[in-house]
């Protein structure tokens, strides 16, 4: 690419030019037989100034990764959540939480097909959430619950909150309401188990990828102590609550 190699810029300078993200360029540039040469490119050592790490553990910071282990993705230069088609107020408050950890300013973007993608391009916040345990294939790696979330309450709450957000479900039976969190990882699932054991709820056994909670009395507590953001699943669970109360009072 001439960018590239005639005018020495940097991959994310060829981003900026061209609107595309820092992993699109690279991708082209593998596509075309390009080898990077990172050394050679003048503000190639350049950190952004806007970007911090987490001094410390945090609710807001153990949400985040419940999210990434939802629908996250760390690649070489960017932290990503790729969200539904439905759900753009949701990525308004991902970007917010993003924003508020890590600095920065994320950006949101919508495909073709409607589906939203916020991302951060930061080759310092990747390192750091890989040295974390975030890994770019979750199924492939297995990956668990980071140990420290599971270290109070509070940061467990938040997890699942993060999690259910991204990587949940809300449904209505014929008898009551049910909560579903699926995932293909394993351990990500045991741990998922373990943490709703710890904070007093009845979680089924895993079965096809996912875990249950069906008590109602398990279900109206998850919405008033977890507390969940995300608009698809607190309107789902709103209008199912209504009609189930409704139909216990005929």
């Amino acid at each position: 690419m001439r960018l590239y190699i005639d005018e020495n810029k940097t991959i994310g300078e060829i981003g900026e030019m061209l609107d595309l993200s820092q992993a699109a360029i690279y991708d082209r540039l593998v596509r075309l037989g390009v080898s990077t040469c990172r050394r050679q490119k003048e503000h190639s050592d350049n950190r952004r100034s806007d970007v911090k790490i987490p001094a410390a553990r945090s609710e807001r910071l153990a949400e985040f990764f419940g999210v990434m282990l939802g629908d996250g993705h760390v690649s070489h230069f960017q932290t990503m959540v790729t969200l539904g088609t439905k759900e753009a107020a949701y990525a308004r408050y991902v970007s917010a939480l993003i924003k508020e950890i890590f600095g920065g300013v994320p950006k949101i973007m919508t495909s073709a097909r409607g589906h939203t993608t916020v991302y951060l391009g930061s080759t310092r916040v990747t390192a750091w959430l890989k040295e974390e345990g975030l890994v770019g294939n979750k199924v492939l790696a297995q990956v668990g619950v980071p140990t420290w979330v599971t270290e109070k309450r509070r940061y467990m709450n938040a997890f699942i909150r993060g999690f259910f957000d991204t990587d949940g479900s809300v449904y209505r039976l014929r008898y009551g309401i049910q909560i579903s969190l699926c995932n293909s990882s394993v351990p990500l699932l045991v741990s998922l188990q373990s943490m709703l054991r710890e904070l007093g709820y009845s979680p089924s056994a895993i079965s096809a990828h996912k875990v249950y909670v069906t008590k109602i009395r398990d279900v109206e507590r998850f919405f008033r102590e977890v507390r969940p953001m995300n608009p698809k699943h607190t309107r789902r669970y709103d209008g199912f609550a209504r009609r189930w109360r409704s139909s216990k009072r005929t």
